[in-house]
């Protein structure tokens, strides 16, 4: 039997209700650091669709596919470091910071076996689901997490300098080639800004990987957004009229006085009104949008002390 419409939207706000109690909505949105605040954190977005395209372009050219395979760049955003303790992080320091990279650990193992076969895999129930912690950290394995750690670490610096150059913003050094070996580094602070990767093969098997960043990086990645957004502004200004100022009518009310309708027909030449000057109403076209207090200034009647009208 068909379900009744009302019935029906009951049911998916309880699911959504849900799913809110339960966190499936975590990382939905964006949590601000009150030591960001007035930074342009808002457009952190764009420059990781910049970064997006540049690193799918690479992963799919034939250098990246050696290395990365059937993988692809599913998508890319900012967040907060992950919590996960079993995580190794390489550093590698560049001419606008350092940036440190971890990996899932059953991505460098399906790249190791996409490239050398499984061999020396522990042996496992057919279907089984494959467990990383059964297998030894060997150093081909290494060599590989430290070649992609320096890879995406480059893709990142020459981001950052092509914001950089593209505002105008000269930092010494900020073109140079990443040549320093990654190391081995501590995880970034929970209050610390990574890139998230997800990658996804054809099979729509997911992982991931993360690339945090540095004060002193996180800041020319901001710098390059702000300078931006301020030479968008400036350049507005000068083709749009509306930036520099808009032309409206303000009335202002000093008085108003409620009396009956037989009060009013009883009025005579002569007589007085008695009424009491106190705060102003200021329209615009008949809506209220201001009080203000009367003053006086040069034998003129003025408006001061402005304040929205409730």
């Amino acid at each position: 039997m068909p379900m009744n419409p009302l019935d029906r939207s009951r049911k998916d706000g309880a699911d959504r209700a849900g799913k809110y109690q339960r966190g499936d909505y975590q990382g939905h949105y964006q949590v601000l650091d009150p030591s960001l605040l007035g930074r342009p954190v808002h457009l952190l977005p764009k420059f990781a669709r910049r970064f997006a395209d540049a690193l799918g372009t690479a992963m799919a050219g034939p250098g990246g596919r050696r290395y990365w395979g059937s993988w692809r760049l599913a998508n890319l955003a900012f967040e907060r470091a992950p919590d996960e303790d079993g995580l190794r992080w390489l550093g590698v320091a560049g001419p606008l910071g350092t940036a440190a990279v971890a990996f899932e650990r059953s991505l460098l193992l399906d790249l190791l076996e996409g490239r050398y076969g499984r061999k020396g895999k522990p042996a496992s129930a057919p279907g089984a689901p494959r467990d990383p912690s059964l297998e030894r950290v060997t150093a081909t394995e290494e060599r590989l997490a430290a070649t992609l750690t320096a890879q995406l670490v480059e893709q990142l610096h020459a981001r950052v300098a092509e914001g950089l150059a593209a505002v105008g913003v000269e930092v010494p050094g900020a073109d140079a080639a990443v040549v320093e070996a990654p190391c081995a580094t501590s995880a970034p602070g929970k209050a610390g800004w990574v890139i998230r990767m997800t990658l996804a093969t054809h099979g729509e098997q997911q992982s991931h990987c993360w690339i945090g960043l540095d004060q002193e990086l996180m800041a020319y990645v901001l710098q390059g957004l702000k300078e931006e957004r301020s030479s968008v502004r400036t350049a507005r200004a000068g083709n749009d009229g509306l930036s520099s100022g808009l032309f409206v009518k303000l009335d202002g009310r000093l008085v108003s006085k409620e009396t009956t309708l037989g009060a009013l027909f009883e009025l005579k030449v002569g007589d007085i009104i008695p009424v009491s000057v106190g705060r102003a109403d200021v329209l615009l076209d008949e809506s209220r949008l201001f009080t203000a207090a009367v003053a006086e200034h040069k034998g003129k009647l003025c408006l001061t002390s402005f304040e929205d009208a409730e």
